[in-house]
């Protein structure tokens, strides 16, 4: 109950943030161009930070041979989701007033919303909080097929055809990534002891701004929109309850078939019960395509998240 309720805390301090960044769009404190500053100091600053810090405090050789089966679990989930989300998104993408080319990357607006949480921003800052650095260790390592799949599959289906999708490769090695290289390797080599004092302090500090910088973008991102006209898409509320509800509780239950421990429970719940993501405004937005479909999305889903995200620990962790 400890975490459940440290959870829900959580859960409502990145609300709190959500708002800030809603308020200060509409108020136009910010100029329009805000949420791609805001994006790219996340991917390009805040995130890596994050991560490479994590990395090179907590891998070593030993925590790898006894976490590897994490990974390993995190592939199975992935391949449900994939399995649940591919049929589904044809559903969802039926409309009379679309053309046959507007149904097809809408439908790729659906796989990626049904397929991939914000396990990323909103799940690392959760994680944070709730379960501390060596926890976020452990869940960027659950995670790691998840930012594989996202970067390479994920970049691809969002970006609209004959705008390019770039090569896969090349979205694999992008400053996210590579800083979870990089953080790797130092360390299994133990090199953070080596860096200076100002350097650690930087990088520590340049990680802690990665949660609320996130939840502002979002709120941001989201206040862009007519909240009515937002509201308004009733097909969202269900992809909204699959992402945050169905989908997961699925997963979960299968996971407690197989008998595994309560930490992979812990975070396959943060992971995958997590609200829909903002590349479904980010990459349509940068491309020319559909950014309305994806800012409901992540309007309604991070807000019945602030709820569903403790409500399924509680579950799912703590009562069964």
């Amino acid at each position: 109950m400890e975490i459940f309720n440290s959870t829900l805390t959580q859960m409502l301090v990145m609300f709190c943030f959500i708002l800030i960044g809603f308020v200060l769009k509409k108020m136009q404190l910010l100029p329009d161009n805000g949420a791609t500053v805001l994006s790219k100091l996340e991917n390009y600053v805040l995130v890596p930070a994050l991560v490479l810090d994590t990395f090179m405090t907590y891998c070593k050789i030993d925590s790898l041979r006894e976490n590897y089966n994490m990974i390993l679990y995190c592939m199975l989930l992935l391949v449900v989701a994939l399995v649940i989300s591919l049929p589904l998104s044809k559903v969802f993408s039926r409309e009379k007033t679309l053309t046959v080319s507007e149904q097809k990357y809408r439908r790729n607006i659906y796989k990626y919303a049904l397929t991939f949480g914000n396990f990323a921003f909103m799940g690392n800052a959760v994680v944070l909080g709730v379960l501390g650095d060596e926890g976020l260790f452990n869940y960027l390592l659950f995670t790691l097929p998840l930012n594989i799949a996202v970067y390479t599959w994920g970049v691809i289906i969002l970006i609209p055809e004959g705008n390019g999708g770039g090569n896969a490769l090349k979205n694999l090695f992008n400053p996210i990534f590579v800083s979870l290289i990089a953080g790797l390797i130092m360390g299994l080599l133990g090199i953070k002891a080596m860096l200076p004092d100002f350097v650690i302090t930087t990088i520590s500090n340049a990680k802690g701004c990665m949660g609320p910088v996130a939840m502002i973008l979002t709120g941001f991102v989201i206040g862009g929109y007519n909240i009515r006209e937002l509201l308004g898409k009733k097909r969202i509320y269900a992809a909204a309850g699959l992402r945050l509800i169905v989908i997961p509780a699925l997963m979960l239950l299968l996971l407690k078939v197989l008998g595994v421990n309560d930490i992979i429970m812990t975070l396959a719940v943060f992971a995958y019960a997590t609200p829909l993501g903002l590349n479904t405004v980010v990459f349509p937005a940068a491309y020319g395509g559909d950014t309305k479909t994806g800012a409901a999305m992540a309007m309604i889903s991070h807000t019945l998240a602030v709820v569903t995200i403790p409500l399924m620990y509680l579950v799912f962790i703590v009562l069964l």
